[in-house]
């Protein structure tokens, strides 16, 4: 029986991370590294940091990790992309040229016997007003026609620099820390969903940044996968048990 991998929130091409190149090439070392060992990965979202397809062209760069991508999928590893807040502009590039399984919605799953609720996590369970209404400019079809019209030279920029602006204004370019079972969206999203689907054995995010393993019943537990800008972190399942773990190069066994 072969692992199933999550990971999420790389946001490759960050002109907010200084060590770009580095963290590219780790994150294709690990996907490298367990392609004998997958049967599935799942990328939960913002991986990159901004991604706008026009009908004939895609933004500049991310070779090495699309050629990954297409490496596994030709050796007949599933890989599930879920767009996230940052590159909810997908089309069918990836689908069509890297043979990834877009996922644009939380979906439901059953792996090895277990059921599991996926989603980047944008979205579910957040208040903040100014977050859902940008949320839902972002997802206007006007708004994309609008931004589609513009030359992909300007576009691209905008969008690049909107994303940096967007991560140097926290503090530290970094996401908030855990805030704790009363107040973590996440999680009071997810208890809430548990007691109309008390079926689902994990329910795994991405979005926050931040390691999560919360144990919510005696068969349910939630997961927040981290990020591969700081922490270079993951869950993996083997069939049976479900780990979160550190990627360190050369030393990884999972």
């Amino acid at each position: 029986m072969k692992n199933i991998y999550f990971l999420s929130d790389a946001h490759l091409g960050s002109r907010a991370i200084e060590h770009g190149r580095t963290q590219e090439r780790r994150l294709v070392n690990f996907l490298d590294s367990i392609k004998e060992k997958a049967s599935a990965v799942y990328l939960l979202g913002d991986m990159f940091d901004f991604w706008y397809e026009f009908k004939l062209v895609v933004p500049k760069g991310y070779t090495r990790f699309l050629g990954k991508l297409s490496e596994l999928t030709d050796r007949g590893v599933e890989v599930h992309y879920f767009t996230g807040n940052h590159d909810i502009w997908c089309g069918d590039y990836l689908t069509r040229e890297c043979g990834v399984t877009l996922h644009r919605e939380p979906i439901t799953v059953e792996l090895y016997g277990k059921e599991f609720y996926i989603a980047h996590g944008d979205g579910l369970g957040d208040t903040e007003k100014s977050f859902k209404l940008l949320r839902a400019l972002f997802h206007s079809h006007t708004a994309q026609c609008l931004f589609s019209a513009l030359h992909p030279r300007w576009s691209v920029e905008i969008g690049l620099e909107w994303a940096k602006h967007s991560r140097m204004k926290r503090e530290d370019g970094r996401e908030p820390d855990y805030m704790g079972e009363a107040r973590e969206y996440l999680v009071l999203y997810t208890k809430e969903y548990l007691k109309t689907h008390p079926d689902i054995n994990y329910f795994i995010y991405g979005h926050r940044h931040i390691e999560l393993d919360l144990l919510l019943s005696a068969t349910s537990r939630m997961l927040i996968v981290g990020d591969w800008i700081n922490l270079f972190t993951y869950a993996v399942f083997d069939g049976e048990r479900m780990f979160m773990e550190n990627y360190i190069e050369g030393e990884t066994k999972l």
